[in-house]
């Protein structure tokens, strides 16, 4: 059977890819604001990548002090809206709520977040101004969180920045790589907005670096460079049959659903999706929000070693996706297009060095029906470009400093490319240490900058 798309009504479609986390009403803010025991040396704000101070953030909602409350989101996190959305908070700051240690439901930190900060980015409030102009010029690859954390600290210090990106809209993966149920497009481009909305900072889109720009010629205009690259390609299977027809990238597919109308996006009958991090779940979940009628994930590990968190497996088994452990595939078949797929039983053997059991084939396979396979095996990063650089990488990884620097004076970088693939919130923390290594470099203060390191 060939993918189909229109498989719901528009009505249905709404529906399914309407916002998950309704925002709070100012009353429910304040009953909950007002449940915060305000801890000394809070260990939601040590958990934040950030170091948002969330005592102080949600003290300030409890008083009506919105503005404050945004402002000291922002100024540690300038994404932190767009954060309280897609943020993994069960394993970051609402996981480390004290609340929890006393068998109660924690502080919902992210919703509180959402609630300080959505009106200053909808309506573009600016809250930073930006100092004179210093005459230093910074150019940026990349306006993914990263970069554009990066530039607003520095455009904050009067540097003038540069951003070159490849997509004609900024936001990298917040834009083109969420699922539209946590965070919508009108959402990242108002956010985008406000971050651009300081003043000094230019962006030139439909740029792809190493080809429509070259590093030698920003290195030679600018007084510094920051690479927020992100990753490339996804990982393939090398498996045979991965070449037939509806065999496709959780990347690509996730992109498209993001930049079409969700009814026009072809989705198979039978979806199996590979993997299981948080873009294989929200690969899963979208398909079937689309229309599909089964999707299964498969993955080789069993539940206990999973990269997605159990509160995205929990909202993947509600969707009504079901999940195959210690299974990897084999083959995938079918005349010309996806008929099925063929897998194999896998046991755990000893740790590999991240630390998990690693998954050995027992030789014993099954077969699934399946009309779209998904691959979401994680992205290769731009080894080939870094080697034209000069800049030492480890597999692509590129090694850098506390302050982001690169082996490569004057270059610095930040996000999925430094840290192989994590949340939005490491990213801005990369961003604000590596302007923090470009203002030191140009002869510029910093000390006043909120870092995570200042919370610790």
């Amino acid at each position: 059977m060939a993918l189909q798309s229109n498989r719901l009504s528009e009505e249905k479609y709404r529906e399914n890819f309407a916002d998950i986390h309704p925002p709070f009403v100012e009353s429910r803010a304040l009953i909950e604001a007002n449940r915060c025991l305000y801890c000394y040396d809070a260990p939601c704000t040590k958990a934040c990548p950030t170091g948002i101070d969330v005592p102080l953030f949600i003290k300030q909602i409890s008083t009506g002090n919105l503005k404050g409350s945004a402002t000291t989101i922002l100024d540690a996190n300038i994404f932190g809206a767009g954060c309280a959305r897609v943020c993994p908070v069960e394993k970051l700051c609402e996981g480390a709520c004290v609340c929890n240690q006393l068998h109660e439901e924690p502080i919902p930190i992210g919703t509180l977040q959402r609630y300080a900060t959505e009106e200053f980015i909808n309506k573009n409030i600016q809250l930073f101004e930006r100092k004179s102009s210093t005459g230093k010029k910074v150019a940026i690859v990349g306006a993914g969180p990263a970069g554009l954390s990066c530039a607003h600290v520095l455009s904050r210090e009067g540097v003038d920045v540069t951003i070159y990106e490849k997509e004609d809209k900024g936001g990298g993966l917040m834009t083109y790589g969420v699922a539209g149920y946590k965070v919508n497009a009108d959402f990242c481009a108002s956010e985008v907005d406000f971050i651009l909305g300081l003043g000094g900072i230019h962006v030139e889109y439909g740029k792809v670096f190493g080809k429509d720009i070259l590093a030698a010629e920003l290195r030679s205009n600018f007084d510094a460079l920051f690479l927020g690259l992100g990753l490339g390609t996804t990982r393939k299977l090398g498996v045979e049959g991965e070449g037939l027809d509806g065999v496709i990238d959780a990347i690509s597919y996730i992109y498209d659903i993001r930049t079409r109308r969700p009814s026009t996006i072809p989705v198979g009958e039978k979806v199996v999706v590979i993997g299981m991090g948080m873009t294989a779940i929200d690969a899963a979940r979208q398909s079937k929000r689309l229309g599909a009628t089964d999707v299964t994930m498969v993955y080789r590990r069993t539940e206990k070693e999973k990269p997605a968190t159990d509160k995205e497996l929990e909202g993947a088994r509600t969707d009504g996706v079901q999940v195959i452990w210690l299974a990897a595939p084999r083959s995938i078949e079918g005349n010309g297009r996806v008929e099925r797929i063929v897998c194999e039983k896998m046991k755990l053997g000893a740790a590999d060095a991240s630390g998990r059991q690693s998954p050995e084939p027992t030789g014993e396979t099954f077969t699934l029906e399946a009309d779209m396979v998904i691959k979401a095996l994680g992205q290769l990063p731009y080894q080939s470009l870094l080697d034209e650089m000069g800049i030492k990488h480890h597999g692509g990884i590129i090694e850098v400093n506390g302050m982001r620097q690169t082996s490569v004076s004057g270059i610095y970088a930040g996000g999925d490319s430094v840290n192989g693939g994590r949340e939005v919130v490491d990213a801005v923390e990369d961003g604000k240490l590596a302007a923090c290594g470009i203002l030191h470099q140009l002869g510029l203060p910093y000390q006043h900058i909120k870092l995570k390191a200042q919370v610790n």
